[in-house]
């Protein structure tokens, strides 16, 4: 009987997990219970009062082992790997528990490399502020050794040592001898290729999309072994899009026309229109891809409602003022009504954790009565 009570309370691992806090409800151990009161009735009173202390020592004994196996995700042979931007599999670890990063860790980059680390980074060069706001989101600023020039968010980044503006200086990356250099594929497209004949690792991102931002974030957390920050920032950025889509659901979608540069605007295939439908608009300029310079008369004939534009701190901005003299565009619905309206730039810019930030900006432009 004690070997089918083993081979009973070993093959119900469910029951195994949850023993001993819900031993009372187990079916099973109520029909053990039964037989050996009925074997104990065909026994003397010695043979039962044996057969009870040994059942009593191996339940337990069995209960102290179930209640200290429960898994704890750090048995050897865990590996966590990233086959690409965003897509992380632990294996053999619960999610519930998979909290650390288990090392190696190997992840894909945008360009299609692939990078493996033996332990957390301890030396980060960043070179594109959307790079340095989203490793110190994740809480590795203090990991940062080095930033571009134009990194100006959040604060601590100005105490960093510089490494170039949009050109990077390659020997003062070197000098920092950092185990992680963060690019963007094509913003820094040469400066990748000559850190990596160095043999310095660099994980270039090129995310298009708000989703692609979240993963790249995600990701980056992996990296670092800031996974449990990395979801909060990511959640957070889930939670703002989830605050937006739910209060323009059944608006009207309103005609926007995006000028973020003088002359330039954007169009299908990126983060900002996606951004503008996200937010209850409609791009008038996504009938072509990527950013490219405006036709005068194709934005009179689209007749936008709302135009936005960035906030440089000039006054008068050089974008209105194009817009203002150009012929024609006094007829435009946004123009005679005055619906022009700037935002603040570096998050609308940057595929950043601060992209949530301009996602509700540019809703509040777009539908100030239900976005609050």
């Amino acid at each position: 009987m004690l070997e089918s009570f083993f081979a009973l309370f070993l093959n119900n691992k469910a029951y195994t997990q949850a023993f001993p806090a819900h031993w009372p409800e187990m079916p099973f151990l109520r029909n053990f219970t039964d037989e050996v009161q009925n074997d104990m009735k065909k026994m003397n009173g010695k043979m039962m009062k044996t057969m009870l202390g040994m059942m009593l020592a191996l339940m337990l004994v069995l209960m102290s082992a179930c209640g200290g196996n429960a898994g704890t995700g750090n048995e050897p042979g865990n590996t966590a790997e990233a086959t690409n931007a965003g897509q992380v599999s632990q294996t053999d670890e619960p999610a519930e528990t998979a909290e650390a990063t288990v090392y190696p860790l190997t992840v894909k980059d945008d360009s299609g490399t692939e990078l493996t680390f033996e332990q957390a980074p301890s030396k980060v060069v960043t070179l594109v502020p959307s790079e340095t706001e989203a490793i110190f989101a994740i809480g590795s600023g203090e990991q940062v050794v080095g930033v571009d020039e134009n990194s100006n968010y959040p604060e601590e980044a100005a105490s960093k040592a510089k490494v170039g503006d949009m050109t990077t200086n390659i020997e003062a990356v070197a000098a920092l001898n950092p185990d992680l250099v963060l690019a963007s594929v094509t913003m820094n497209t040469d400066a990748i290729a000559k850190l990596r004949e160095l043999n310095i690792p660099v994980y270039a991102s090129e995310p298009k999309t708000y989703d692609a931002v979240i993963a790249k974030i995600e990701v980056l957390g992996d990296i670092m072994n800031k996974n449990a920050e990395a979801a909060e920032v990511a959640e957070h950025m889930r939670a703002v899009r989830q605050q937006v889509t739910d209060a323009v659901k059944d608006a009207e979608k309103k005609k926007v026309y995006l000028e973020f540069s003088p002359g330039w605007t954007v169009g299908s295939g990126t983060f900002l229109d996606e951004l503008i439908s996200m937010a209850g608009g409609t791009n008038i300029s996504a009938s072509k891809p990527d950013w490219y310079e405006v036709s005068a008369e194709e934005v009179v004939a689209q007749n936008p409602q709302i135009i936005i534009y960035p906030d440089f701190g000039e006054e008068p901005s050089p974008i209105v003022t194009g817009i203002e003299s150009r012929p024609g565009w006094d007829v435009i619905d946004a123009v005679k009504n005055k619906q022009m309206f700037a935002v603040t730039n570096d998050p609308l810019v940057r595929v950043g954790p601060r992209l949530a930030d301009g996602l509700l900006e540019l809703a509040k432009v777009i539908h100030p009565d239900l976005v609050k």
